[in-house]
């Protein structure tokens, strides 16, 4: 996905991928405050509530962001037992990475918006033509695709299986009998992340989802 645009525009290309990679760095410190807040301060111990991107990026969930449009960082340690109260403070930091990414998308798509409004052939050039002229062409760009892919990153941590943020929004809200299956789960990480890549390239329900978001997104911003 992004990897293209390396093609096309490599200094839009290098613009983007720093923007995106302190997306994922304040996804991931959103969850360690959203913990600290609700008394747990293993993150804070562990150094891990800081902008510094190399305390966050993981090497292949960096890759896979670059390759195929989704991907994450290091998950920021958390102890569940220490969070009072317990469901709303796993809830919180479950919808915090979330919630952030969603925000950084609707300000690049403002940003995208203000953009088409006052640089029409600029914006249409960039991401119609695929021509970046000059700062706007630049800047549309880098918005764009910043703004999709901050938006792609919630949806993706939203599908409820482990390890992904909906998982942990489930454990929220059904019975805590459950709980003690869904953290199991986590050990198949690996595999699930496998299943939603091949989901993507065979564009199944997720890669539909995702798809159909995109194009409101576009729609939205653009029509």
């Amino acid at each position: 996905m992004l990897i293209q645009l390396l093609a096309q525009d490599p200094l839009a290309f290098v613009v983007l991928v720093t923007v995106l990679t302190f997306s994922l760095v304040l996804h991931e410190l959103g969850h360690g405050y959203a913990a600290y807040l609700f008394g747990d301060d293993t993150a804070k111990r562990r150094g891990r509530l800081t902008l510094n991107p190399l305390s966050h990026l993981d090497p292949v969930g960096t890759l896979l962001l670059l390759f195929a449009g989704v991907g994450w960082a290091k998950p920021v340690p958390v102890d569940t037992s220490r969070l009072r109260p317990y469901r709303p403070g796993l809830l919180a930091v479950s919808l915090a990475g979330i919630v952030i990414n969603l925000a950084l998308a609707a300000l690049f798509g403002v940003l995208l918006y203000a953009l088409k409004e006052t640089q029409p052939e600029a914006v249409y050039f960039a991401l119609v033509e695929g021509k970046a002229t000059g700062w706007a062409g630049l800047l549309s760009l880098v918005a764009f695709y910043a703004g999709l892919i901050n938006l792609v990153l919630a949806l993706f941590n939203l599908v409820p299986v482990p390890p992904l943020d909906g998982s942990r929004i489930l454990m929220s809200l059904v019975p805590a009998r459950f709980h003690p299956l869904i953290w199991r789960l986590d050990r198949y990480a690996l595999y699930t992340f496998l299943l939603i890549v091949a989901d993507m390239q065979l564009h199944g329900p997720i890669s539909r989802m995702l798809d159909w978001a995109q194009r409101l997104y576009f729609s939205a911003i653009l029509l």
